[in-house]
């Protein structure tokens, strides 16, 4: 079979362009690509993975471990989910996705409308949490904080280098692929649900790293930043880490948004985001990572100014009024008009 599609394929392109048979193209949209889920399984309480593939079949685009999806919804929600497949496969994309009833109602619209046959429209991978594959590594994990871990364990496995693994959890029952885990690295992962063995503190989590290992961690933001704060007493030499939810507000200043269109006016706390507060007032207002980095919340602001907390957008886009509300904001006591 390889023989005949390498014929066919020498075959066609000796054919003129007129005689060639029509290949359908990938449908897309201005906002990405359209894709199917052609696979659905529970790998834990809550918790569902996905496999999406191309409507004609054809390969996607190439990813590398630590790469997310931007998803659009059919309610037009976006959000964003770690792939946690295996990158040498061309004609899948996985992601797994763990349920929260009160969250923002994305993770309840992929668990209840994503079925096997929808389709959605997706944009290319990115990444934010690039894997370096040091000689020596340690990944923790928590929860559903394993999706981005998870390729690159893959990734370690493949290159024989020296890692470890430690995933926690509130129980065996809720940690997704645990089988996988176990195959690929046996001795090297250690599962710790909270219910049998307590919360551990990131110091523990780090005393499991080999001396001058990096260190890749992901899950709920008290872990991570338990983690942080031990980094400087551990023998580990690097910290990467990618948080699930929004980071803490740090140094914040009250603040007022001033909405053009509406004509309201909304204070921001010290202690909370400009997203917050807009979700508060509409909850469909647009959001995905809360991090800073995907830009789904980004607005034009008409008048005032803003501290500008993000680190993406350029002087250009600054310069043309554009703000990230779920990290940037204003100096204490002024007011934004944004263009809502």
């Amino acid at each position: 079979m390889r023989v005949l599609s390498t014929f066919a394929d020498r075959y066609m392109a000796l054919l003129p362009s007129s005689d060639r048979p029509a290949r359908r193209p990938r449908p897309s949209t201005p906002t990405g690509v359209e894709l199917t889920v052609t696979a659905r399984e529970s790998p834990a309480e809550d918790v569902i993975a996905l496999r999406l593939a191309a409507l004609d079949g054809s390969p996607l685009p190439r990813w590398q471990a630590g790469a997310h999806l931007d998803l659009l919804l059919p309610s037009g929600r976006k959000r964003q989910y770690s792939l946690c497949g295996d990158p040498d496969d061309r004609y899948a994309y996985r992601i797994a996705v763990r349920r929260i009833d009160g969250g923002g109602g994305g993770s309840v619209e992929v668990h209840e409308a994503l079925q096997v046959g929808a389709h959605v429209t997706v944009k290319e991978p990115r990444n934010a949490f690039p894997f370096a594959a040091e000689p020596s590594v340690m990944f923790v994990a928590g929860g559903i904080g394993i999706t981005p871990i998870l390729p690159m364990v893959r990734e370690a496995a493949r290159r024989g280098l020296d890692w470890r693994l430690v995933h926690t959890g509130r129980s065996r029952a809720s940690m997704p692929f645990g089988d996988e885990l176990r195959e690929l690295g046996g001795e090297r992962v250690e599962i710790l649900p909270d219910d049998e063995h307590g919360m551990p503190d990131g110091a523990a989590l780090l005393g499991r790293a080999p001396e001058g290992a990096a260190v890749y961690c992901c899950g709920p933001g008290p872990m991570i930043d338990s983690v942080r704060a031990a980094f400087d007493g551990s023998g580990a030499k690097a910290l990467h880490f990618e948080r699930f939810g929004a980071a803490p507000v740090v140094d914040g200043e009250p603040f007022e948004l001033a909405l053009r269109r509406s004509g309201e006016v909304l204070t921001v706390p010290a202690d909370q985001s400009a997203l917050h507060v807009l979700l508060e007032r509409d909850p469909a207002t647009p959001y995905s990572c809360r991090q800073g980095f995907c830009g789904v919340c980004t607005v034009r602001v008409s008048s005032g100014t803003v501290e500008h907390r993000d680190g993406r957008l350029t002087e250009q886009e600054r310069a043309d009024g554009q703000m990230r509300v779920c990290v940037s904001r204003a100096p204490a006591g002024s007011r934004l008009e944004l263009d809502l």
